[in-house]
């Protein structure tokens, strides 16, 4: 990339950045701000989220949806700076989209209000394992535990499991790691057949021409939180898959 290009991917980074650190301190119309205390108080608690699902003659491991839909999933792997996060989801959420959350269970347990904010904005939640290491090599206590641990974050956080789990470090799960999946109420493992490599920090219009390039019915991208690169490639993204005819959905949506 070119230095003219990084510094623009930067700037449109940089911009949704502030728009959604900015968002929560705008004033009510006429610039009156209601005190904490007079904010009313919820009446009950959010309703659990929704459970991982069987899906009939779907493998076990899900790399793509049907082909026969205009229908694609967006999938970010959970950890990183919460604004950035913040930012992508409202960003896919100002275009009508609904993407895929797979959360780390440390990142869960610094920024809890996470999960929430997830499944309030209509996205789907899952299971990236609890500390996201390699658990293809680990033996298989510590990887059962690597899985379960994670789990427990989210059924304290929001009542359920996780929609989805995807494996740590692979994109997809060893034998023993889908079966430990399974046992831990994971009758799928999500997988993808688009990778960005937006972790690699190749520069916004990079990630753009690579997901873009390789996208098509059905697809799974794989894309992370964390980096300034895909919050400054997922306008030009979005938008080319509304010219195309791609409905961006959750994962759910795209299977079931």
């Amino acid at each position: 990339m070119t230095a003219p290009d990084r510094r623009t991917a930067l700037r449109a980074g940089t911009g949704l950045l502030a728009g959604a650190a900015l968002t929560p301190a705008c004033s009510p119309p006429g610039g009156a701000v209601r005190p904490a205390a007079a904010r009313p108080a919820p009446h009950s608690s959010p309703a659990a989220a929704p459970a991982p699902r069987r899906y009939p003659g779907v493998p076990d491991q899900i790399p793509h949806g049907p082909r026969t839909r205009p229908r694609v999933a967006l999938t970010f792997h959970g950890q990183g700076d919460p604004a950035i996060a913040r930012a992508l989801l409202t960003e896919a959420e100002r275009h009508g989209a609904h993407v895929t959350v797979l959360a780390v269970g440390t990142w869960l347990d610094e920024h809890p209000e996470m999960a929430r904010r997830v499944l309030d904005g209509g996205h789907d939640l899952g299971n990236h394992t609890q500390r996201h290491l390699g658990i293809n090599a680990m033996p298989e206590a510590e990887a059962r535990a690597e899985i379960t641990a994670c789990a427990d974050r989210l059924k304290k956080l929001t009542g359920s499991i996780g929609t989805w789990f995807r494996p740590s470090r692979a994109p997809r799960a060893s034998a023993l790691v889908a079966r430990l999946a399974a046992e831990a109420g994971y009758p799928h493992v999500l997988s993808y057949d688009v990778d960005s490599l937006d972790f690699t920090a190749p520069g916004a219009a990079a990630v753009t021409r690579k997901v873009l390039g390789e996208i098509r019915d059905g697809s799974v991208v794989s894309m992370h939180f964390g980096y300034h690169d895909t919050v400054a490639a997922l306008p030009a993204v979005l938008e080319e898959l509304d010219r195309r005819g791609l409905h961006a959905v959750t994962t759910t949506e795209l299977i079931g």
